[in-house]
């Protein structure tokens, strides 16, 4: 079990869960890393030909060598490393991961899927033991909003609708997402609460509502 030490829950990791051909200088992800410090890229390795038990081991190191409470942060087929991880290891609600955000997960089956994501297939369904938020685009190549839909819920994962940003990708020319950077603060707020973030109770009420997040033009 992890314990956790008064206020450490205030400055979690950062681990950056790459899909895959992993992420480029122009995605997000990448802007992340060199906007803050507490980001940490997982390297996953085998970007091109991924093997799913592979990446799972590799995720399970980093998160095992992590000194601090982790956030996860997954994009594409990262997510599914995520959920494969938790469905394999089985960490309780106790353990150091706190939170993940998983953005833009692909459907593994069907027609046109990648035949390199088939390792990962099918989805991995066991409920993820700590708050997540899944955030899908309305017009993602790789997976209907609906399919989007049914992995939140197999996972238990709060349902955002990011607009219509293809991938959530270095293409959609989303510079650092200003709208992932709020939907990471409100995850960190929920699971390392400021006393004034806990008096007014945002966090609670963002997880605890039952409508879609809607991204706003702008945003």
């Amino acid at each position: 079990m992890f314990f956790h030490e008064p206020g450490e829950l205030h400055s979690p990791t950062l681990l950056i869960v790459p899909g895959l051909n992993n992420s480029g200088p122009r995605h997000w992800q990448c802007i992340w890393e060199r906007e803050r410090t507490d980001c940490q890229r997982v390297d996953l390795g085998m970007w091109e030909q991924p093997h799913r038990n592979t990446w799972v081991n590799k995720l399970n190191a980093a998160i095992s060598a992590a000194k601090r409470p982790v956030i996860l942060v997954a994009h594409s087929l990262g997510c599914h490393a995520v959920a494969w991880w938790n469905a394999l290891e089985r960490p309780g609600p106790d353990g150091k991961v706190a939170g993940a955000l998983l953005v833009a997960p692909p459907a593994l089956e069907g027609h046109g899927v990648d035949s390199r994501l088939a390792d990962f297939a099918p989805v991995a369904r066991e409920r993820l033991p700590f708050l997540s938020i899944l955030a899908a685009s309305q017009d993602d190549p790789y997976a209907s909003f609906g399919q989007a839909r049914k992995m939140a819920r197999i996972w238990g994962s709060r349902l955002v609708d990011a607009g219509w940003i293809g991938h959530i990708n270095a293409d959609s020319n989303i510079g650092n997402w200003p709208y992932g950077r709020y939907l990471l603060d409100r995850l960190l707020a929920a699971v390392a609460p400021t006393p004034a973030a806990a008096a007014q109770g945002a966090s609670a009420s963002f997880f605890s509502s039952t409508q879609n997040e809607r991204l706003e033009i702008g945003r």
